[in-house]
């Protein structure tokens, strides 16, 4: 049997989050080699057997247990590893456990891989973008955090609803943090090249801003006091900008990344902004237009991250 093969992901950490990442790689058929990586072997063997039986159904995929070895060639490296959130936990409390944990993994990452692309998702998202691009050493645009991606799902979800619109229609984002900061921003939405306030007014609908604003960063916190956890979400988002990267399509994402200085006093921190991805990674980041109210928001947002990025020693 072939051990290695042309499109290869490798996933670190095999626990829901992982193992919901691999099943969705393979299922929409974006890699054909697929490796799980993680300290508990059993997990990630029997993860790697579970959703390895289902490609009987689908397509001939690759799907194994393996060594930090196997990221020397691999296309993409996405770091799920690290402690969940539990019920009443903000993603920032998670930082210090979880930063730790990210930075022992990029090490041993870079022990074998030259110049990779990585995707980190390990809570809390902006900040673990940071300490994986620091410990690495690689340039910011090959390091991206899911960032707001899931988020931005979850806003445009909710406002198809409240619009009863098609989803596809509807473009709007969440920016700043992946957390309790983050930032909908209304004025530049839009539904189908319409002002979405505009075409909220001529459906007659009332939208509340603020509850939607509020519900929109909630929500995952329900569906973990609900069920205990959250996986399929950001799984999906996680594989939305896998296609991304590998079709080398010019996408339009919401990722993070550490931003350099042309972003004056955002510069040095992880947020997410819509970004352009291929296949080098974050092709150019754009930038959105926003109010002041919401422009006022993302500024205290970088400031949340910032200070919190200091207190754990991501950054002097």
């Amino acid at each position: 049997m072939k051990q290695t093969h042309r499109d290869k992901i490798v996933v670190i950490g095999a626990g829901n989050v992982g193992e919901a990442v691999a099943y969705t790689l393979m299922v929409r058929a974006q890699a054909n080699d697929i490796v799980l990586i993680d300290l508990n072997e059993d997990r990630a063997q029997g993860a790697a057997l579970d959703i390895g039986h289902g490609t009987s159904f689908y397509k001939q995929i690759w799907i194994r247990k393996g060594g930090y070895e196997e990221c020397a060639d691999a296309k993409l490296i996405i770091i799920t590893a690290g402690i969940a959130r539990k019920p009443g936990q903000t993603r920032l409390d998670l930082a210090k456990v979880n930063i730790n944990i990210v930075t022992s993994v990029t090490k041993s990452i870079m022990e074998y891989a030259k110049n990779p692309l990585i995707i980190v998702v390990s809570n809390p998202a902006d900040i673990t973008t940071m300490a994986v691009q620091k410990a690495s050493g690689l340039p910011a645009n090959r390091v991206i955090g899911s960032g707001t991606s899931l988020d931005t799902a979850r806003f445009r979800y909710i406002l198809s609803k409240k619009l009863t619109t098609n989803i596809e229609d509807i473009h709007a984002y969440v920016v700043g943090e992946h957390g309790d900061s983050q930032v909908a921003i209304f004025s530049s939405a839009d539904v189908a090249g319409f002002k979405m306030r505009d075409y909220a007014a001529q459906l007659d609908v009332k939208l509340d801003e603020e509850y939607i604003a509020e519900y929109t960063k909630k929500c995952g916190a329900e569906i973990i006091r609900l069920k205990g956890a959250t996986f399929y979400g950001v799984a999906m988002a996680v594989s939305n900008i896998v296609e991304a990267l590998m079709k080398d399509e010019s996408a339009i994402i919401p990722v993070a990344h550490t931003l350099d200085e042309s972003w004056g006093d955002w510069a040095g921190i992880a947020i997410s902004l819509p970004c352009r991805l291929g296949w080098d990674g974050i092709e150019q980041t754009l930038r959105i237009e926003m109010d002041e109210k919401e422009t006022a928001a993302v500024n205290h947002s970088v400031e949340v991250l910032r200070e919190f990025a200091k207190n754990t020693g991501v950054i002097e």
